[in-house]
């Protein structure tokens, strides 16, 4: 008897434990599975790295993330209370405003109201009796994530029984929408390209098609010739004037004839450069060998075929000093810039380079500020073809932030450029500041950015997509507005890769949006790791010849209602792209993404709210299909969260 109430007792008394009030502090659970919209959720630190500073106030624990932040955490219906400081951590941005929102089974426990940097921390203290999910929401306050770092201080769960557990954001699965190329020949965009008369020319034709296929070229200008092999036009550009050239691409299948316009003396970049840049993907590590095997794998897996060309070189390849004559050179990790330049043309791929109009780079390498001219010249001994010319430390030498300021150091390389004995391409790298987009074709830019840095978050492409209708006018060949990297496949910033956090819908959004803004198509993923559905995604040559389009015009923002949004491109032809957007709402339970799948919207525009009439068929451009009917009014689709239905309308005959 004494043995079974000792039992008894030992039993007791290990419940009782069990069911002690415990703390689990969110900085202690997997902050992996906290979604956020920029850099990565640090623990015990802001988002930069810094001690935890809410208006001058120092917090030792909590979670530094960045708007728009979400995070699921299974209570088990065992947790008693949440507490928590919440505030915009002091090494925000002046612009930075956000509202946190703490949720419990679909329903606001608490927000926060609209807070900005220097507003005193907000505590905490919530009741979660039978509650089963946890849902910590910070929104980007409404006006976009203008360096958004936001606090979640001193965060704890007070439980009895079962450790709460963060959950893993749903995982949508792939799916493919482009169908397999067929194995008839078909020449693809781009159908026009620019270059200076006198200079060297370079033009890959891209044909798919089954292998082999027989590529001829007819009425070449004097000073260029055909390399059938290579499937490369090559040479000296002749006289201004606009040449066409019949290109006919035969296999066994069936044939193809098209007509390229050269364009020379007309201006560079004539459609939107398509390509691969380093820096999401390596960031400082990248390296000649990373940067030759992305130029062979873009061949290899077919890209190249489909008109992607460029191969540009970010931020880390300089060399710590200039030589006794003041030239530039690579570092170690570049051993034969020239080698490598003839590499990639022999693929008649083109090479990009980066430098920085002030002292230093963005990553502390040197600049060209007071070394324009001869920078200049060594990239174009090399071969380069293309220069990212980023604004970084030329902050140190700006006087100020006038208009004249921000344009003073790309009229100047832009005269430099146009002296050098081989066309470059100019691409202007400074944020959007000053509106750029008014007048970055004044200072010779060939595109320009209009915003910061894109990230692979929804939060973050999508903002910067989602905006760019204000620069839609200034947009024209040769002249382009560029959002920034593409943000698909492989990526990394640095060393180490990870696959894009887009799911997929947010992927087909993601190239449909650039496309129909006629942005500059450059990867930043690792070419040598393309997945099936990476390689699908890129190469739909209906959706990249609405990108492609010879007109050059950007899609205008036709509706915008309740998370549905139109956009609509006129197309050289006069027909219409059209892409339909559902974003979501700005609902704060809907944007958790409690359920496993969002459910899709319907949306719907009228031929009369996009300016056209009469009966049109309709082109779906990712399922490469015409639909069956005849439409007379409208258009009207169920589009997946986060999701589009990119068509182009075509008129019945």
């Amino acid at each position: 008897m004494k043995k079974l109430i000792f039992q008894l007792l030992i039993v007791a008394i290990v419940l009782s434990c069990s069911e002690k009030d415990q703390i689990i502090y969110l900085d202690e659970t997997d902050l992996s599975k906290m979604e956020i919209g920029w850099g990565e959720n640090q623990a015990n630190q802001s988002v930069e790295g810094n001690p935890i500073t809410i208006a001058g106030e120092h917090f030792e624990r909590g979670v530094g993330t960045h708007a728009i932040s979400k995070m699921m955490i299974a209570l088990h219906g065992t947790a008693e209370k949440f507490e928590a400081y919440a505030g915009v951590d002091d090494e925000s941005g002046d612009r930075a405003s956000v509202e946190f929102f703490v949720m419990g089974d679909k329903m606001i426990l608490w927000q926060s109201g609209i807070m900005k940097k220097g507003d005193k921390a907000k505590k905490i203290s919530i009741p979660l009796e039978d509650i089963q999910k946890l849902g910590l929401y910070i929104s980007n306050g409404g006006d976009n994530i203008n360096y958004d770092h936001a606090d979640w201080a001193d965060a704890k769960i007070h439980y009895k029984g079962e450790k709460p557990l963060a959950l893993s954001p749903p995982v949508q699965k792939t799916y493919t929408l482009t169908p397999p190329t067929p194995p008839e020949p078909r020449i693809n965009y781009p159908w026009v390209t620019g270059a200076s008369p006198g200079k060297p020319f370079l033009f890959r034709i891209p044909v798919t098609g089954e292998k082999p296929v027989h590529i001829s070229v007819e009425h070449l200008p004097a000073g260029l010739k055909f390399d059938q092999e290579k499937r490369i036009i090559h040479g000296t550009t002749p006289p201004k004037g606009e040449y066409v050239v019949n290109v006919t691409a035969e296999n066994k299948f069936g044939k193809d004839v098209k007509r390229i316009t050269i364009k020379s003396g007309h201006g560079l970049a004539l459609t939107p450069p398509m390509g691969w840049n380093s820096w999401n993907c390596w960031g400082l590590s990248v390296d000649q060998e990373k940067v030759k095997a992305a130029a062979d794998a873009l061949v290899s897996s077919g890209l190249a075929d489909h008109g992607w060309t460029y191969i540009n070189i970010d931020d880390g390849w300089e060399a710590e000093q200039r030589t006794e004559n003041r030239e530039l050179l690579a570092n170690e990790k570049f051993p034969d810039m020239k080698a490598l330049a003839d590499h990639i043309h022999d693929y008649g791929l083109k090479l990009g380079i980066y430098s920085s109009p002030g002292p230093y780079t963005c990553g502390g390498y040197l600049g060209s500020h007071e070394h324009e001219k001869q920078d200049a010249e060594t990239w174009a001994d090399w071969g380069i073809d293309y220069l990212k010319y980023d604004w970084c430390s030329y902050n140190d030498i700006a006087a100020d932030r006038s208009l004249p300021e921000l344009k003073k150091p790309y009229i100047f390389m832009d005269k430099i450029l146009k002296d050098v004995d081989r066309d470059i391409v100019y691409s202007l790298c400074q944020y959007g500041m000053g509106d750029v987009w008014t007048w970055g074709e004044e200072v010779g830019g060939n595109l320009w950015r209009t915003t910061g840095d894109i990230t692979d978050t929804w939060s973050s492409m999508s903002r910067i997509g989602f905006s760019q209708d204000k620069c839609s006018p200034y947009a024209g060949p040769g002249h382009w507005n560029d959002p920034d990297m593409l943000v698909v496949g492989q990526l990394g910033w640095g060393p180490d890769l990870h696959k894009t956090r887009l799911t997929p819908d947010e992927q087909y959004t993601h190239i449909s949006l650039w496309s129909l803004l006629s942005a500059p198509l450059l990867l930043g993923c690792d070419l040598t790791q393309l997945d099936d559905f990476t390689l699908n995604l890129l190469t739909n040559d209906e959706v990249i010849a609405v990108n492609q389009a010879p007109l050059g015009d950007q899609a205008i923002k036709v509706k915008d209602e309740n998370g549905k949004q139109v956009w609509a491109k006129k197309l050289v032809d006069g027909t219409l792209a059209v892409g339909l957007f559902y974003t979501g709402t700005d609902d704060p339970v809907e944007a958790m993404w409690w359920e496993d799948e969002m459910p899709a919207s319907n949306v719907k525009i009228s031929w009369e709210e996009l300016g056209i009439e009469g009966s049109h068929k309709i082109r779906d451009l990712w399922r490469q299909k015409t639909i069956p009917g005849n439409f007379t009014e409208g258009l009207e689709a169920q589009v997946p969260y986060h999701g589009v239905i990119l068509v182009r309308l075509l008129p019945m005959e």
